[in-house]
């Protein structure tokens, strides 16, 4: 068993690691992975591996290695206002960073195949919105999770911009699954043991790109009914706005661009320097990687350009080593500046609860 990347002492270093080795190339992508812990979807006697490039599964529950999430998440190329839906939504992990960067007219729908998984993911989201900081800092579109076979949707269901599949796709079910795309959208799910990026370019028309060797479990088949006929399962429906929370979301907009001009005004660049350990380095080099799990096999591999600079990163090493951070320097404790603000205005309290839509500090 082995990992495509080092391991990480917190989840902030895994993510480094990630970026070192490429798997992680854009800012929001990395944005994403940073404001969400993976340890907090791992049960608690679990969390020790969290931070491990390796897939985590027991009994239902599962967790992809944090390498094949990166992949997926940069071939999805989400941007802000799309629709996504994620066929084998699991414990959420992935709909929640996927959520943050579609922010709140986006839309976020999960179809998971077992119920008590179902009911962890939104355990698992409820806590999120309830005690991360991170909520406060992104526009978030909340994931809406169902039960249900992912091969039984109901055929009348809308299409999706994006759309992301967590088990082996045989290839009979390949046009099912492009028919849930939307013409520009964009497809990633494993196809005969290649992770696979399928871009909808008219309406009888795509463009497939294999983007990583991978073997995932294949997707359970259908079950029949007692009266032999399929359960079809029925997406959330696309919700309305109310006029209210449009306001609220508007208002919070509004304290976010406010916060940040003052952090302009007093920084000069609106960046806050906060001190930061010096990490672990870790080499870039050419890796080959087979994670194995139950019955599922991640395969990853990555080339980077720079394998032949080794004496140059050594000497970058030694040139960081020399760089020595005081020993009763701590980093500064994060502020939710969001939340200070709302509470310091001349607003009844139930009105700035709502705006911090009742979370706990």
């Amino acid at each position: 068993m082995g990992g495509a990347v080092s391991a990480g002492e917190d989840n902030d270093e895994l993510i480094d690691n990630l970026k070192e080795a490429q798997y992680i190339r854009s800012e929001l992508v990395e944005q994403a992975f940073r404001a969400i812990d993976r340890a907090d979807y791992y049960l608690e006697e679990f969390k020790e591996n969290a931070y491990k490039d390796l897939a985590w599964k027991h009994g239902n529950i599962h967790l992809s290695a944090p390498c094949i999430y990166s992949e997926v998440m940069e071939a999805l190329d989400l941007q802000p206002g799309l629709s996504f839906l994620n066929l084998g939504s699991g414990t959420g992990y992935l709909s929640s960073m996927v959520g943050l960067i579609l922010g709140p007219f986006g839309v976020n729908h999960g179809v998971e195949l077992h119920s008590d998984v179902t009911e962890y993911a939104k355990q698992k989201l409820e806590f999120f919105i309830r005690t991360s900081d991170s909520f406060d800092k992104f526009d978030f579109c909340e994931p809406s999770f169902v039960t249900g076979n992912c091969l039984e949707i109901s055929p009348d269901c809308s299409q999706y911009d994006r759309v992301y599949c967590g088990a082996g796709v045989q290839k009979e079910h390949e046009e099912y699954m492009k028919s849930l795309l939307k013409v520009g959208g964009i497809l990633v799910m494993p196809l005969e043991e290649k992770l696979t990026k399928i871009t909808r370019t008219g309406p009888s028309a795509w463009e497939t790109k294999k983007i990583l060797a991978v073997s995932f479990a294949p997707l359970i088949q259908p079950c029949q009914s007692e009266n032999g006929k399929s359960r079809l399962v029925q997406l959330p429906p696309l919700a309305v706005r109310s006029l209210q929370d449009l306001a609220r979301i508007a208002i919070r907009g509004t304290i976010k661009k406010v916060i940040h001009q003052e952090a302009v005004n007093k920084n000069g660049n609106g960046l806050k320097n906060t001190p930061r350990f010096k990490r672990r380095r870790v080499r870039r080099r050419r890796m080959e990687t087979i994670v194995f799990l139950d019955k599922e096999v991640f395969a990853s591999r990555i080339s980077n350009p720079s394998d032949d600079n080794s004496s140059g990163d050594l000497e970058e090493e030694r040139q960081e080593e020399e760089v020595t951070t005081p020993p009763n320097t701590k980093p500064e404790p994060p502020v939710n500046f969001l939340r200070e603000k709302v509470l310091s205005l001349p607003l009844p309290d139930p009105l700035k609860y709502y705006l911090l839509y009742y979370r706990e500090k």
